[in-house]
């Protein structure tokens, strides 16, 4: 009989690919279901990115292969993003490899330097996809916890008690999805210095930096962090462009021309007019998200009502596009999601999605409009 290979064993489906069947199937029957479960933007992105795309688009030499590492002019503007807002400099043609969104980059960084039974060192709670894919490469996760008392830093005295001979990769994610926990430069300092200390790489995967964060922060702030760190971006959520699948990897030479061996291996380079309409959402000024973060802010305000009607509690200085909320004692997140979703037909993410510290803690999604979370609110 034809069999699984041994490393679907090792993964189930995604959540949201499961539990998002079951949500249409509701709103298919009617139900007036408010999703405020994942974090996709509902925003459009600014007209001067579409109108890239379909300038580029409407040209017939725009359609055939593109090079495995972006068209030089996207490289380009990748590295003047980096140095006009984070003030890191970062060598176009070297040190950045754009991607078909950062999610593969997670895999094409795992798939170029992990073997089996090396460790990788993940945070819980923490995005469900580092934990994926290092199983399917037949590595070992190691979580690392992080707790609200210790404002979700990893406990660096912990680690160092533990053995780390095996581990390869340490995986972490500021500001912090899901609980949205900003990280200060003091942290970034503890994590390279922890990294070059046990000759681990800091993968630093930094998609929400602009979302409601004062002051977007980049871990190669730290000086001599190309020695032992790789940072992943997104213009998913800072550009409202999730579909448009547009990521990119930063790192040191070395090290993006061998993730770029294993990427040139997986896909044929990115459609010529999705990476023009990139190059114009880098070229966007501080009002661009300014705007963005008034209209996060207004709808942040009214999750937090949610949460305080429904009795919970959450914290409130935080960045990011999600509100990460505590239930009251002994209360399953299944049970209360479950409960929501059919008794108002609001949909929220359950935490223990995001690991074993996420038992006990929902997630709510501030892509929604207000007047659906204003609906959400008088249903409750």
């Amino acid at each position: 009989m034809m069999s699984f290979s041994k490393r679907v064993a090792q993964v189930e489906e995604y959540y949201f690919s499961k539990k998002l069947k079951e949500v249409n199937k509701l709103i298919s029957e009617g139900k007036p279901v408010i999703n405020m479960g994942i974090g996709s933007p509902d925003l459009p992105p600014h007209p001067t990115v579409v109108e890239a795309l379909y300038k580029s688009a409407s040209l017939s030499k725009s359609h055939g292969y593109q090079n495995y590492q972006g068209i030089p002019a996207l490289r380009k503007a990748f590295s003047e993003f980096y140095s006009k807002f984070y003030h890191v400099s970062l060598l176009p043609q070297e040190e950045i490899l754009p991607l078909i969104g950062s999610k593969e980059g997670i895999m094409h960084v795992s798939m170029t330097f992990l073997n089996e039974g090396d460790e990788v060192l993940i945070p819980d709670p923490g995005y469900p996809t580092y934990t994926s894919v290092t199983k399917l490469l037949g590595a070992s996760p190691v979580y690392y916890f992080l707790r609200a008392e210790n404002d979700y830093y990893p406990d660096f005295e912990k680690l160092e008690k533990s053995d780390l001979s095996k581990v390869k990769i340490m995986w972490t994610n500021y500001p912090h999805m899901p609980t949205g926990a900003i990280a200060d430069l003091s942290l970034f300092q503890k994590l390279i210095d922890f990294g070059r200390k046990y000759n681990i790489i800091i993968a630093h995967d930094n998609p929400y930096s602009f979302i409601l964060e004062d002051k977007p922060k980049s871990i190669f702030q730290i000086e001599g962090s190309k020695d032992i760190a790789l940072e992943l971006n997104s213009l998913s959520k800072t550009s409202n462009m999730a579909g448009w699948r547009v990521g990119m990897l930063a790192g040191k030479s070395e090290w993006i021309q061998a993730i770029t061996k294993v990427k040139s291996n997986m896909d044929s380079g990115m459609f010529l007019g999705i990476q023009e309409g990139a190059i114009a959402a880098l070229a966007l000024g501080e009002d661009w998200y300014q705007q963005l973060n008034q209209i996060y802010s207004e709808r942040r305000k009214l999750i937090w009502e949610l949460v305080e009607k429904l009795g919970l509690s959450c914290e409130k200085d935080t960045a990011g596009m999600f509100v990460w909320a505590k239930l009251p004692e002994g209360e399953s997140s299944d049970q209360f999601v479950d409960s929501l979703l059919y008794t108002h037909d609001i949909f929220v993410t359950p935490g223990n999605v995001f690991g074993k510290l996420g038992v006990g803690y929902v997630r709510f999604s501030l892509c929604v409009n207000k007047t659906a979370i204003q609906e959400a609110i008088n249903r409750i």
